[in-house]
Parts: C-alpha cells; sequence; structure tokens
C-alpha cells in the first residue's frame, strides 16, 4: 500500500513536470480500459436485477388492477345486453330513430404548448386524414378539446382547461343545460349561470348536450365538485373536476359525428303554405276559409 502510494505521488508529480506524460497515460488508460470493464460488470449486473424485479413487480401490480378493470366491465357488457335490447323496444314503441355509431380515428400527442397561459397541443393527425377544424378529441375518460388548426400531417387542439374553451352539457341525473368553461387549471372547470335554486349536486356527471351541433351528445365532461350558494346572488358558484386526464393522456380519438339532419324541401314547403293560410293576427284568411267551407 505504502508503495502504490509512493508511486501514484510519483506519476502525479511526473506529469506535472513532464509533458509527454499525458500520452503515456492515455494509452495506459487504454491498456486499463478492460480490467475496469470487468470489475463494473458486478456492479451493473446488480443494478439490472435490481431493476428487473422492479418492473416484475410494476407487472404483476398492474396486471392484477387490468384483471380487476376487466371483471368490472365483464360485468357491465352483460348488463349492457340487457339495457340495449330494452332501449330498442323503448325507441320502438315511441318510434324514435336509432342513434348511430360514431366514426373516429386514433391520434397520439407530439408536443405540448410551452405558453403557461395556454393549454394546447398537437397531435399526429391531419388534413391527410380527414381532421377538420372544431372536430371534438376525446381520451379514454372524456372530452380532451376540439382541434382549432390543421395542417397537411398534425393539428392543434384547445384544450378543456383552456380559460378560451367552452362547451355546453347537461347533467345526467336530470337532463338539466348549463355551459361549462375552463379555468386556466387542469384540475378546475366552472359551471356557468347556475341559478341558486337548480337541482345540481356534488358529484353530478356532466356530459356533451349535443347542442349548437360540434359535440356529440352523452360524452361525460366534469364531474361537479362543489356548489357554493351565496346568500342574496342569484347564481350559484358550481366548480367541476374535468373526465378527461388532461395531463397524462397521450393516445386520443377524434370523432366524426354525422351532420344534423336538414329539413327537408318538402316539409319546408308545408310549413310556408300553412304560414300564408293564416293572417299575421292569428285569423284564417279568405281563401283558407272558402276552401275550408
Amino acid at each position: 500500500m505504502l508503495f502504490c502510494a509512493v508511486v501514484a505521488f510519483a506519476l502525479m508529480f511526473a506529469e506535472q513536470r513532464m509533458p509527454r506524460m499525458a500520452e503515456l497515460r492515455a494509452h495506459l488508460s487504454t491498456v486499463v480500459a478492460p480490467v475496469q470493464w470487468l470489475v463494473s460488470q458486478p456492479s451493473d449486473a446488480l443494478s439490472w436485477g435490481a431493476l428487473v424485479l422492479a418492473d416484475q413487480r410494476e407487472l404483476i401490480e398492474e396486471n392484477r388492477l387490468l384483471h380487476e378493470q376487466l371483471l368490472m366491465l365483464s360485468q357491465r357488457v352483460q348488463r349492457m345486453a340487457s339495457l340495449t335490447a330494452e332501449n330498442v323496444r323503448l325507441r320502438e314503441l315511441l318510434n324514435a330513430a336509432q342513434r348511430g355509431d360514431i366514426l373516429y380515428i386514433t391520434a397520439e400527442l407530439l408536443s405540448l404548448d410551452s405558453d403557461p397561459f395556454t393549454h394546447q397541443m398537437v397531435i399526429d393527425r391531419g388534413r391527410s386524414d380527414g381532421v377538420y377544424v372544431g372536430q371534438p378529441v376525446m381520451d379514454a375518460s372524456g372530452l380532451i378539446g376540439q382541434v382549432i388548426s390543421v395542417s397537411a400531417y398534425n393539428s392543434r387542439v384547445l384544450m378543456v382547461a383552456d380559460a378560451s374553451f367552452a362547451v355546453p352539457v347537461q347533467v345526467n341525473r336530470n337532463g338539466l343545460r348549463f355551459i361549462v368553461q375552463g379555468t386556466g387549471r387542469y384540475d378546475e372547470l366552472d359551471v356557468l349561470h347556475v341559478p341558486d335554486t337548480a337541482d345540481i349536486r356534488v358529484g353530478d356527471l356532466l356530459v356533451t348536450s349535443g347542442l349548437a351541433g360540434r359535440f356529440p351528445e352523452g360524452y361525460p365532461v366534469a364531474r361537479v365538485a362543489e356548489v357554493i350558494h351565496d346568500p342574496g346572488e342569484p347564481f350559484a358558484e358550481v366548480v367541476a373536476e374535468p373526465i378527461a386526464q388532461t395531463e397524462r393522456s397521450r393516445q386520443f380519438l377524434l370523432l366524426f359525428p354525422p351532420p344534423p339532419p336538414n329539413v327537408s324541401q318538402q316539409a319546408l314547403d308545408a310549413a310556408i303554405e300553412v304560414g300564408n293560410s293564416v293572417a299575421p293576427n292569428g285569423e284564417e284568411t279568405e281563401a283558407s276559409q272558402e276552401e275550408g267551407t
């Protein structure tokens, strides 16, 4: 040990005094490199083993959670079969039109906007995939935003958390309709203009109402987190939490809702004819009276 210390000091002294020692040191490092690699192998093996065991534990836990989720979804699917059949019978009794499936394509996150005052992201689908401005975007949990600009191969999405985003919703429990607006925070949305006497409660699910035809009806948007009643104020303050995982999702669905049905020309002509047969004060014209007699 004393000999090694003396040699080390001698080498350091020589390196300071002799310029060629740097070249010798480089050659010695090349010779010693295999020895360093062999010495590092046990440590690397232990690190790799610990990582494998940790990943295995995570995979086992994730597998258990996925099995539980699969059982829960299987139970829901079993119930859904009877509910779907019942819904079909009720629609037949009411002579209501069937709701068709909504087409969609998948997309992945490319980047997030670095501006702290906006909540936008870029996805890997564009005009070549049929994406259009205003198209609704979903993640695995709920509505995450809508497309605001489109290029050939990617698109920019305005997220529900952005302060300039608003969507018409309805309370899933009773059908009351409101407007939800972003607040600039990922975990909070405002429910606007809620009358103080409105039947809205903490835990209520807010889904898209389908009004204005931009977002299809029935997709989850937020869940009511807080309802504040201020005596003397006509409106209550309602705060909701978005259902979509706005900070974690990387895969999305771009929906292609069907266009709203147009009024047929025949029905429009009939309505105009009926309107012309009624006077402005609500009385029938002479022509219609004669036709009636």
